[in-house]
């Protein structure tokens, strides 16, 4: 296939075994567009509609070299890549205590040096056409935490902070970047999140207590993962797309919450702040 005389996008989506990624490939290849699913095992790929319009590749992202044979074979069949969905990553609940080395160094090695592996093999490709779109998979959890997500939200906050050097960075060759921040979505990533190695009774009260209380939410609290992916592609269509898309109201309020501490800290302490400043004499 080539795409010349098309407007059609090509979709080049890590993490489309399940979840967002998943109905992301589901509601491109519906819209006929062109979609490159990776995932650690394609057999998981099985139930995507099968169609010249896909290319199922099989590459973990902590890999670069996999990484970029697959983005090489992306260009060869489609010609260029429009979007990339970096949206491969796991959970891990525990006290930040709790999380054990290896443990903390493998949530890091997938959710953030495996954003950095998609973003070396695709950026190139993006920069040489002077187009294209990167939605960094994110979280309301990328601007605050809650007790028991310290490691997956350190994770999150990693990519936040490098996702924003990098819109500007590519802001003068018309690459737009977007953060995606979804709340609670009904999808698998909750059932599969890893858990912490130990654990101390002490953290009971806020790790175990928050625990329970996401165990106890209604289905009506978890966005549908349909509409998280309306809500991508919607923005992707955009002429000016946003720089942090949040989907879902509830972890919407919890990121104002938390920036709005943010502001109080840095007014309760600006006479401590200004006092730096302050000459001698």
């Amino acid at each position: 296939m080539t795409n010349e005389g098309t407007t059609s996008r090509v979709w080049f989506i890590t993490g489309a075994s399940s979840g967002i990624g998943r109905e992301l490939a589901i509601q491109a290849l519906a819209a006929g567009e062109a979609v490159v699913a990776v995932a650690r095992h394609t057999e998981t790929l099985a139930g995507l509609a099968q169609s010249d319009q896909l290319l199922a590749i099989e590459a973990d992202v902590r890999d670069e070299t996999v990484v970029a044979k697959a983005v090489g074979q992306s260009v060869t069949r489609f010609g260029r890549i429009d979007v990339v969905a970096n949206l491969a990553g796991y959970g891990l609940f525990g006290a930040v205590e709790e999380a054990s080395d290896t443990q903390a160094r493998a949530i890091f090695d997938t959710n953030v040096f495996g954003v950095l592996n998609v973003l070396r093999a695709t950026l190139p490709v993006l920069r040489n056409q002077r187009s294209g779109h990167i939605l960094q998979g994110s979280s309301y959890y990328g601007q605050t935490a809650d007790p028991g997500v310290g490691l997956l939200a350190a994770t999150k906050y990693a990519v936040e902070g490098l996702s924003d050097a990098l819109a500007a960075e590519l802001a003068p060759l018309d690459v737009h970047v977007t953060l995606v921040q979804p709340g609670l979505v009904a999808t698998p990533f909750l059932s599969n999140l890893a858990a912490a190695t130990a654990t101390h009774a002490d953290y009971d009260q806020t790790v175990r207590t928050l625990q329970q209380a996401i165990g106890a939410l209604p289905a009506e609290a978890f966005s549908a993962v349909e509409r998280v992916a309306a809500g991508i592609r919607t923005a992707v269509a955009s002429d000016n797309p946003p720089r942090r898309l949040a989907l879902g109201v509830a972890g919407s309020d919890s990121m104002r919450s938390a920036l709005a501490a943010r502001l109080d800290d840095l007014d309760a302490w600006a006479a401590v702040t200004e006092l730096v400043d302050a000459h001698a004499g």
